[in-house]
């Protein structure tokens, strides 16, 4: 099979079930995002980022206006569709089209949307995104290797962990050692199945909670 380049990600929305992604906009998203993040408490958000928090929304509109409004990082907006309101985001970032290979980062989540099943339908569009609409061959994930909440969300949604890129860089004045994780276009079928066997309503309980993990999901297909 002869390789040919893979286009950018375009800048259009992503609809699901739960969840749809706008490309971030601070007109339409600044907002309603710093008000949901606002509702951290306990700097979850930032702990293990070289940004924020910020003292308010004016703060976090300059702050999205000069790092989220371009190509690499494409930032998008998570929609809840239950209220129409942006409660998250997250970007395609490290865009490689000559070799198929892009990651996903920057992913915020808001209290209101952390272990939702819109974050999950929301990983679940950009990854759809990846392989069937952009052919790319790897997607990759990656997180300071002291944010276990990361690593765990990395290896629930199907990615594999490749290992540690050692003193990586430095976040706020201190060492950050860097976990590596990927998917494959290979992997691509059974991740998706695994998806959509999730987010299917009938996995769900009349009080909401899961029949079946996603990590077990996962699991059926092989190590991941």
């Amino acid at each position: 099979m002869t390789w040919t380049p893979r286009p950018l990600p375009p800048r259009t929305v992503m609809e699901g079930r739960f969840a749809w992604l706008e490309p971030f906009s601070p007109d339409a998203h600044a907002a309603d995002l710093h008000a949901a993040f606002a509702e951290d408490t306990e700097d979850d958000l930032w702990r293990y980022r070289d940004v924020g928090p910020f003292a308010d929304e004016a703060a976090f509109r300059d702050f999205a206006t000069r790092t989220m409004t371009g190509d690499d990082p494409l930032f998008f907006a998570i929609i809840d569709r239950a209220t129409g309101k942006a409660i998250g985001s997250a970007s395609f970032m490290r865009i490689v089209p000559a070799h198929g290979v892009i990651e996903v980062g920057a992913i915020t989540y808001s209290p209101r949307l952390k272990r939702t099943r819109i974050a999950t339908d929301a990983m679940y569009l950009m990854a759809k995104r990846v392989f069937e609409e952009l052919g790319y061959r790897r997607y990759e994930w990656k997180c300071d290797d002291r944010n276990a909440p990361s690593k765990r969300a990395a290896r629930r949604l199907g990615f594999t962990f490749e290992g540690i890129f050692r003193q990586h860089m430095m976040i706020r004045g201190r060492n950050r050692d860097t976990a590596w994780f990927a998917m494959l276009d290979s992997e691509w079928p059974a991740r998706k199945a695994a998806f959509k066997r999730w987010l299917d309503p009938a996995n769900f309980g009349a009080e909401g909670r899961q029949r079946v993990s996603l990590s077990a999901l996962n699991k059926e297909d092989g190590p991941a």
